[in-house]
């Protein structure tokens, strides 16, 4: 059996509101399975602030790699 509610944003907040502290924090758990955790936001951005970079000799290799690339490419 299936039983459809129409309801409004706000008569929803206003329910809300009303739950026991018990059953609020229950709801909150569920809400915020499908969310990533701010320390796992932190951790890869952290991650990507330290990871390794090419230098200027390094990108200066691979634009000449590409560019050779391209000229073999065209034959």
């Amino acid at each position: 059996m299936e039983v459809t509610v129409d309801i409004r944003l706000e008569q929803l907040i206003q329910l809300v509101k009303k739950l026991p502290a018990k059953q609020l924090d229950r709801l909150k758990a569920e809400l915020d399975i499908n969310q990533p955790k701010t320390a796992e936001i932190s951790g890869l951005k952290d991650f990507l602030l330290k990871a390794p970079t090419f230098n200027s000799k390094q990108l200066d290799i691979i634009s000449e790699t590409r560019k050779s690339i391209n000229k073999w490419r065209v034959k």
